[in-house]
């Protein structure tokens, strides 16, 4: 495998949920669909066997690791010493950068002071909370397990066991949502003292809890004149509390307080995905692991690699990827890397009010307030 030095991430993916909510299709499990062969109390072990698998495949170009972010499902779930002795793996396979940024995802009602402290004493650096709503009747929507004030309680006590960073992940659009409500969910996620927050719409998935009962009648479909006015509000209450966007749906009150992990994904760096079901981006390949934990686990017993299907990602691809990508951070995109053929929609966009005038002149497509909203529409419009 051949690689460009650039600084290098590493995704691990905890597939266990203790519970699964009724709008998620990411690849997780409960205990009831994990079937035999399959326990939370080994997972560490096999994760750390594809870290070793990792290290080994990538040879000569192993280089420190600028971020490791553990997503799932729930990595709370896993005893802190688990997460501890990957991370250990990884530092002594890979070596971890000055000032590596180490995040793990959390709900809220899976930590606790003392599971805090352990986690961030073993060298995690960010916690970023599934908060979702402050409201009882929205979260019950979800199927979300924790109580409205338990996401704000847990932001402050990772700020007492010494978490600079801590996000908070909040769901806008959920059917029942009144305008009071999400306006009420803005304010506790502000309050909270978290420094980064991300809001995204919801999204009706097929084959969820959710969509099945949008299908039978017992909810209604989210209205996106509803969700964009949502994201208006998010932005202008986020912007006022002191919140910059950085990217579409996420904003941060500094530049240390961005996620320099996702920030690798969108500026299309290299990482890793270690687990069932994760996806790697290395030089100019891209792979993805077989989906099931016990599969997966056999893959690894055997000595195998993980993937399930990989592919070559040529210059065409590559370049429209990046378009898809950079034009929704705040940065934007150089308009060198927008095709020639495309230049015009791009000044279309500009004169419609999609891409910010100053940011043009200066060589940088940069989406206006108004571009974010219809940001899907802008990439489609640039590239090829």
């Amino acid at each position: 495998m051949t690689t460009r030095r650039r600084p290098l991430g590493i995704y691990v993916h905890v597939p266990f949920c203790a519970t699964r909510c009724g709008y998620c299709d990411f690849n997780t499990y409960t205990a009831l669909e994990l079937g035999p062969n399959v326990s939370q109390a080994s997972y560490a072990d096999v994760a750390l066997a594809e870290v070793d698998f990792a290290a080994k495949t990538l040879g000569a170009d192993v280089r420190p690791v600028d971020t490791v972010f553990f997503g799932g499902g729930t990595p709370t779930l896993l005893p802190p010493r688990d997460l501890a002795r990957m991370l250990d793996g990884i530092r002594q396979r890979f070596g971890l950068s000055a000032g590596a940024e180490v995040t793990t995802e959390a709900n809220p009602e899976s930590v606790d002071p003392y599971v805090l402290e352990e986690l961030r004493a073993s060298g995690f650096t960010r916690v970023s909370f599934g908060m979702q709503s402050a409201r009882e009747h929205v979260l019950a929507v979800l199927d979300r397990q924790h109580t409205p004030g338990r996401a704000v309680a847990a932001v402050g006590e990772a700020r007492a066991a010494g978490f600079e960073h801590v996000n908070v992940d909040l769901i806008y659009g959920t059917p029942g949502e009144s305008d009071d409500d999400w306006r009420a969910s803005l304010d506790a996620a502000i309050e909270s003292g978290a420094d980064h927050v991300s809001a995204y719409s919801l999204i009706v998935e097929p084959g969820t809890r959710l969509a099945a009962r949008i299908r039978r009648g017992e909810l209604p479909m989210p209205d996106d004149d509803v969700l964009a006015d949502r994201y208006l509000m998010a932005d202008a209450a986020l912007g006022a509390a002191g919140f910059d966007w950085y990217e579409v749906s996420n904003w941060a009150r500094t530049t240390d307080a961005q996620s320099r992990h996702n920030l690798g994904y969108w500026r299309g760096g290299e990482w890793w995905g270690i687990g069932p079901g994760a996806h790697s981006h290395v030089g100019n390949e891209r792979w993805w692991n077989v989906k099931h934990p016990a599969a997966y686990a056999e893959r690894i017993a055997a000595g195998e690699s993980p993937a399930q299907e990989r592919e070559v990602l040529d210059d065409a691809t590559q370049r429209t990827e990046e378009v898809m990508l950079r034009v929704r951070l705040r940065e934007g995109l150089p308009l060198t890397r927008v095709p020639e053929s495309r230049r015009p929609a791009a000044e279309q966009a500009r004169d419609d009010g999609l891409l910010e005038q100053a940011a043009f002149e200066a060589g940088r497509a940069v989406l206006t307030l108004r571009g974010r909203l219809l940001a899907d529409a802008v990439v489609r419009e640039l590239v090829d």
